[in-house]
């Protein structure tokens, strides 16, 4: 592999493990996953997950700040998604549970995300894009659609 090459593969590494940690995991029934981070006091955190497979597509989450204190719960859910800034600096810890379950495993998929996350171009909060353009900006306006009555 060239330096070119290496140094590529180097920053695509970095920038993934800079970006947050997601993860699908098999969830059997009658079973509990937890899952640890270290996040700074004042530091925003998210947390995203979805049931992919299994049963009703639902499991119980919460989350709990270092203290031991539970931040965030939610039970049979098939999605959600949590945001919330770190009040004290530690672990916080979050958990899947499928303990309500008696036979039917899950496969659950989140994202843990820390820190706010950068613009995905360098400079990107100072240019117009076709996505920050506003329709009615255009030079060319579309006609009306008409419908036949």
């Amino acid at each position: 592999m060239g330096c070119a090459a290496a140094r590529s593969a180097s920053a695509l590494l970095l920038l993934l493990l800079l970006l947050g940690r997601a993860l699908t995991f098999e969830l059997p029934d009658n079973a509990k996953q937890c899952f640890h981070e270290e996040v700074e006091q004042g530091v925003k955190f998210s947390l995203d997950y979805q049931v992919i497979t299994g049963g009703h597509y639902d499991v119980d989450c919460y989350v709990e700040d270092p203290q031991g204190n539970t931040i965030y719960r939610e039970t049979k859910k098939q999605y959600d998604s949590f945001t919330h800034r770190a009040e004290v600096k530690g672990v916080y810890q979050f958990c899947f549970s499928n303990e309500f379950s008696t036979f039917s495993h899950k496969t659950v998929y989140f994202d843990f995300q820390v820190g706010d996350e950068p613009p995905i171009l360098p400079d990107m909060g100072n240019r117009v894009t076709a996505l920050t353009q506003s329709p009615n900006a255009s030079p060319t306006r579309i006609p009306p659609l008409r419908v036949p009555v």
